[in-house]
């Protein structure tokens, strides 16, 4: 269901019913601890995918840095130059 490198990979599924009465299949909340991170100043035109690069030479773990982070919309952590966000050190 997932790709190998994705965050809810081994997560566990429950079967939950949606707004219509229907049945959905939903992974559990995971339980996140405060990660080691160093602040990193946002600045106009970043994008976490180009982050994630420069930090972890991957791209595609820009979750992590969203996840180091309080916004419920990863692209939310954009928005605002000059704000101060965690960028994970693993």
């Amino acid at each position: 269901m997932f790709s190998k490198r994705s965050r809810y990979r081994n997560l566990e599924q429950v079967e939950a019913t949606d707004d219509r009465g229907q049945q959905v299949v939903a992974i559990k909340l995971r339980a996140l601890g405060e990660p080691v991170a160093k602040p990193a100043k946002v600045t106009q035109g970043d994008q976490l995918d180009v982050i994630s690069e420069r930090r972890y030479s991957d791209g595609a773990r820009y979750w992590h840095i969203a996840d180091a982070n309080s916004e419920l919309e990863a692209a939310a952590l954009l928005t605002e130059p000059a704000r101060i966000i965690k960028v994970p050190e693993r």
